[in-house]
This record gives structure tokens, sequence and C-alpha cells, in this order.
């Protein structure tokens, strides 16, 4: 494909997401832009949050680390599956209960002011970081593939990708984007699957022989139990991606933000239940994808990217055809704009909600402020992108799970705390708990196999800090 070319397809792509924007955000006010009158259809909403959960991360690194783990990813998976409806027994009645805008007004009811702004703050060090990184791999493919046979440098390309967004987000906000959600999860699932059988149709295969060969190359080993120091264990990858999900969707204002536009907890609840069981359907989709990339390539010949996160790409601009180039580039745009949209819009709700106070101004002021946090964080997403590309040693999945363990364990012990105690903290002690949290896990995941007996630390460094965040907690507190 063409540079031309593909920069048609994009811009036609955002044509699409701009006139959405316009007909979703006819009227808006600020109630609008943070709960879209909770008048969502829960079925519309389940399905944008697909691709607004995976994002272009999924669409890359999880194909592209089939290579080294093979299928060990779907622990992870189920872990997640559980996570969602420990969402739907525990987080979300509790929600809908208190009828809050942001969720970490609850730590505000539970506990202090101190509580609730520390937990907010936490939120927006995460997320920021989080989707900088997921929007900072749809900003490559783009650089690497298209912007770099025109000489247009890497900063210019993160601009552009980012102003983008806010052009289309920063008045409808989420009622916006559950509509543009919804598109691009469209593209997301359809890419995936076309793909998969476009690759199993070039290798001459069918389903069964898909799967037959999938496992013959021994891809498609899913449970690892024969070692405790594996990163890969099963116990550590199933709770891990548990706490994940508890942590990055329960206690995480972008994701609930949605569905919290549900009209009733009722519709809510379903609407959750239904995005885990299709979640766990198309994870298990971009596992198979995996697969056949590597495969294609030990057939055919071709050599593995140092990076794997470079595979997909790669096969499908310059070796599967016009028609899986084309898919792909619609995914990976649909995947992290839906990530990188929700994103935005829940960061400029915490703060506004959070630290603004919003409740007691007109909505002349309202607006204008909105509009200045909406812009601030785009840049500060420029800002981490562009500092993340000097310094990145890692597929960018690793990086996403890395951040959040660190920075969403204090949110899962303060969570935790407030519902599973009667205990009061003292308020100004917060602050230090779950900055000291975070501290003591990453010293303890730097030298646990020097400490462990060669046991080394992984994704389960989020419950560790979660629970050592508990413990401070319980700490500095007192009987009610």
């Amino acid at each position: 494909m063409t540079p031309l070319f593909v920069s048609s397809i994009i811009l036609v792509y955002f044509a699409a997401l701009i006139t959405i924007s316009y007909f979703t955000s006819k009227g808006a006010d600020s109630n609008t832009f943070f709960t879209a009158h909770r008048q969502s259809p829960w079925y519309l909403v389940a399905f944008g949050m697909i691709g607004s959960s995976l994002s272009g991360v999924t669409f890359v690194s999880v194909p592209g680390n089939v290579g080294k783990v093979g299928f060990a990813y779907f622990q992870v998976v189920l872990g997640y599956l559980v996570g969602y409806w420990v969402i739907i027994l525990v987080l979300m009645p509790l929600y809908y209960r208190l009828k809050v805008i942001s969720i970490y007004t609850y730590l505000e009811q539970r506990f202090d002011v101190w509580a609730y702004k520390t937990g907010a703050l936490f939120f927006l060090v995460s997320r920021s970081i989080g989707s900088s990184l997921r929007l900072f791999l749809a900003a490559t493919v783009l650089q690497l593939f298209l912007f770099d046979a025109w000489g247009v440098p890497f900063f210019v390309t993160v601009a552009v990708t980012i102003l983008l967004i806010l052009v289309y987000t920063f008045k409808g906000g989420v009622k916006t984007i559950i509509w543009t959600d919804t598109f691009q999860t469209f593209f997301l699932v359809g890419a995936v699957i076309i793909t998969v059988w476009q690759i199993s149709s070039a290798l001459g295969y069918s389903f069964s022989e898909m799967v037959n060969a999938i496992q013959a190359h021994g891809y498609s080993k899913i449970f690892v139990t024969d070692s405790i120091d594996s990163p890969s264990f099963f116990p550590k990858q199933f709770l891990g991606g548990m706490f994940i999900t508890i942590a990055m969707t329960g206690l995480d204002q972008e994701i609930m933000q949605k569905n919290l536009t549900c009209k009733t907890l009722g519709d809510a609840q379903k609407n959750m239940f239904w995005f885990s069981i299709t979640l766990v359907v198309v994870n298990l989709l971009f596992l198979t994808l995996g697969a056949l990339l590597f495969i294609y390539c030990e057939q055919k010949g071709i050599s593995i990217p140092q990076y794997t996160d470079e595979l997909f790409p790669r096969l499908a601009f310059q070796e599967l055809g016009p028609l899986v180039g084309i898919l792909f580039l619609l995914g990976i745009t649909a995947s992290s704009y839906a990530s990188a949209d929700s994103a935005l819009a829940g960061l400029t709700t915490s703060f506004c909600i959070d630290f603004l106070n919003f409740k007691d101004k007109n909505e002349e002021t309202k607006l204008k402020q909105k509009f200045i946090v909406h812009l601030g964080f785009s840049v500060l997403f420029l800002i981490i992108i562009l500092v993340f590309k000097e310094v990145n040693e890692k597929t960018v999945i690793d990086a996403v799970l890395n951040v959040a363990g660190y920075t969403y364990g204090p949110l899962l012990g303060l969570f935790s705390f407030g519902i599973f105690t009667s205990r009061k903290v003292i308020g100004k002690f917060v602050p230090v708990v779950c900055l000291i949290s975070p501290v003591v896990s990453y010293l303890l995941s730097k030298n646990s196999a020097n400490w462990f007996s060669e046991y080394r630390i992984g994704i389960e460094i989020l419950v560790i800090n979660g629970l050592i965040t508990f413990i401070g907690l319980w700490t500095i507190s007192r009987k009610k």
C-alpha cells in the first residue's frame, strides 16, 4: 500500500468519527460530557467497551507474544473473567447506590478528603501513563508504515494523532465516546476475524487443520504449572489478571464512567456480564492470530523481528496482501483510538469533579475549564509518549502491565480497606502509605530472585502492592 492510499483510509475513518461526534454532541452540556444523562443502552455500552478495553496493545503485543509464551496469556484472561464478576457483584451496586459521577467520591464518603484526593491522583497518574503507552503503539505503526516514507517526524505524527482525538471528544464527552467506541469496536473485531481467515486460507488450512497446526507447533499450551519461579506460572497469571481487572476496570474512572451511563444497576450489570464473555472470545481470537503469524513466518522462511510487536504490522503491510493491510490499519487505529479517547474523557472527568469541585460552578465556567483540562491532558499524553520512545526496552504489553502493578496497587488497597473493614484512617497519613507501598513493592520485585530463592515476582506485583497498602492503612487506622 502506498502512503497516499493509507492516509486516505485514515482521513475517511476520522471523518466518520467527527461526523458521529457532531450528531451526538448537539446541545451538549457538562452533564452530557460526564454522564450522558444516564440514558445509554446497555448493549451499546457493552459492545463499545470491547474496543476501549483491548486497545492497540492487544492488537499488536498479544499476537507478538505468542512466539515467546504460547497461549499462556489466556491464563490472565481467565483471571479477567472472574475480576469482571467481582465488579458486577460488589462494586457496581456500591457506585449506583451512591449515585457517583467520579467513583473516587466513595473514598471521601467512606474516609475523608485525604483518601479521596489520594485515590483520584493515583488514577490520574495511572491512566495518563497507561493510555499514553497504548497510543504510542498506534503512533509507532503509523510512523513506520506511513509517515517515515514522507519524512514526517515522530513528534508530528503523535501531535496530529492526539489532536484528532481532541477534536471529536472535547464537546460530547462520554456520550460521543459510547457511540464512537461502538463504531471502532466493529472494525477491531471484524479485522481480527477476517485476518485469521485470510492467513488460514494462505496457509491452505481448514478450521480443523488450523487448530491441529497450532497444537503441533506447541503454541496452544495455556496452563503453566511446572515451575513456581516462572513468570507464566498459572496462579500468578490468574490472580494477577483478576486483580488487574478489579483495579484497572472496577477502580478506574475511565471504564466505570461508561458503565455508570446506563439507566439502572441491572442494565449496567447486564452490560458488564456480556462484555466479559465476549472479551474472552476476542482474546482467544488474538492468540490464534498470533500463532498463525509465527507459523506463516516459519513456512515462508520469513525472519522474526527483534521486537515482536512489529511482527503483525510487517506481515500485514508487506506479505499478506492489501486486504489484510487495510484491515490491520483499521484495526490498530480503532483499538488505539477507542482506548485513548475514553481515557481522555475519564481523566478530564476525574480532574474536574475531584479537583476543581464542579458541583459549585455555573455551566459557562464548567465548559471553559473542561476544555482547558481536556487540552492539558492531551499535551501530557504527547510528553509521555515522546519520553517512552526514548527509554522503551520492553514490549508495550509488558510495560503497561508493569506500570499498572505499581500505580493501581494503592487504589486496590484503599477500596479494599474501605469495603471490607469498618475502621477509620488518620487521613493525613494516607498519602504517605500510598506512596511508600509502590516503593516497597518495587524493592521486593527488584530483589525477589535474591531474597526468595530464585522466585521472581511478575504480574502478581499488583496484589502485593495492594496488600502492602491495606496493611499500611490498618496501621494508621482505629476502630470506628
